[in-house]
């Protein structure tokens, strides 16, 4: 993503989206309230008896909705400003994709959402791909910014036989051609491969292609299913490839504070002991997940939140925003979507 001016004073940045990925970025930045304008398409009728036709305008809307797709986000709202024919209150959405440029404007812009953005201008998106496998099964997953996007699962064809266990065919070169075929495909900086046991050694020493083999850390694991890519996630010999991964770290810092809460440390959840360590000031690392969020924009209650944001931002407290989608953020919503590690101990009793 390309910033090309900021003025907070005015509340105002404009931006160009330069890949599909920074859609993602954009979903969680943009929310109900806010104003977006920009170039867009519009469906104009030249005069009564006329079919109406898109033609592209200049328009700003108040923010109402937003929906990301893979590769598109729709962001609908009622029009402040526009051409003559387009009547002000009327229903507008803008299609943001690759190549679009905006103006987001906001009453408040917090410290966590300027870092988001300037994570997606600054921050190259390491390719990086996991595959989990034993003797019988093998999955795939690409690590993206907006989480974990599984792409294939093999399946080995196993023949059983007394004591022993032998695949038929060659499983283990289906799963090279698949690396490979992956590697050319996305260009891969980094390659985890990872297996309960001794299947990852022993696929290692056959595979002959050196190249590969530089980009491949070993890992260890104990199942081979979805699941088990998260728990790769967090293994010492991958942490230090995915330091930079905001998926891998929103996972470590859920377990930082999961560990926090197991120990009875420094560490609060819920929204009313969040709320009430945000106004004692002892709050040194807020976590929210999206579907909190999301729940509350829904419920009409998003008012109680914004405190507390406003609070620890004014605290110099660190606000990290957790994806839903992977284990970490559903285990925070399984702990009701807000948490906190703390500078100091509190009594909640």
């Amino acid at each position: 993503m390309k910033i090309i001016s900021k003025n907070l004073k005015h509340g105002e940045i404009t931006f160009k989206i330069e890949i599909a990925e920074e859609l993602w970025y954009l979903s969680q930045l943009i929310e109900k309230g806010d104003k977006l304008s920009g170039k867009t398409l519009r469906k104009i009728k030249v005069t009564e008896e006329a079919d109406a036709t898109k033609r592209p305008v200049f328009m700003e809307i108040l923010v109402e909705k937003v929906e990301y797709a893979i590769d598109a986000l729709r962001v609908s709202g009622t029009v402040l400003a526009g051409p003559e024919d387009v009547p002000h209150g009327s229903y507008h959405t803008f299609n943001l994709e690759s190549g679009a440029t905006a103006t987001l404007k906001k009453e408040h812009w917090y410290s966590y959402q300027l870092d988001q953005l300037e994570e997606a201008a600054t921050t190259k998106q390491p390719s990086i791909l996991i595959c989990v496998f034993d003797r019988e099964d093998a999955y795939f997953a690409l690590l993206k910014r907006k989480g974990i996007e599984i792409l294939v699962h093999l399946q080995g064809d196993v023949q059983r036989k007394r004591a022993t266990t032998t695949s038929k065919g060659n499983f283990y070169e289906n799963i090279i051609k698949q690396l490979e075929e992956y590697n050319d495909r996305y260009k891969l900086d980094t390659i985890i491969l990872a297996s309960p046991s001794f299947w990852k050694e022993e696929l290692f020493k056959v595979l002959k292609n050196d190249a590969l083999k530089k980009k491949i850390i070993q890992a260890t694991c104990s199942s081979c299913d979805e699941r088990a890519i998260d728990e790769v996630l967090k293994r010492d010999e991958v942490r230090q490839a995915l330091l930079a991964e905001r998926t891998s770290r929103e996972i470590l810092v859920v377990d930082q504070l999961l560990t926090e809460i197991s120990k009875k440390g420094k560490a609060t959840y819920g929204l009313s002991n969040t709320e009430e360590s945000a106004a004692s000031g002892a709050i040194e690392k807020l976590l929210i997940t999206t579907q909190f969020i999301h729940k509350h924009r829904e419920e009409k209650t998003f008012s109680r939140i914004e405190s507390i944001l406003k609070t620890v931002d004014k605290q110099k407290g660190t606000i990290i925003i957790i994806n839903s989608e992977h284990t970490g953020g559903k285990r925070l919503d399984g702990l009701g979507g807000i948490g906190a590690i703390l500078r100091y101990q509190l009594n909640y009793e």
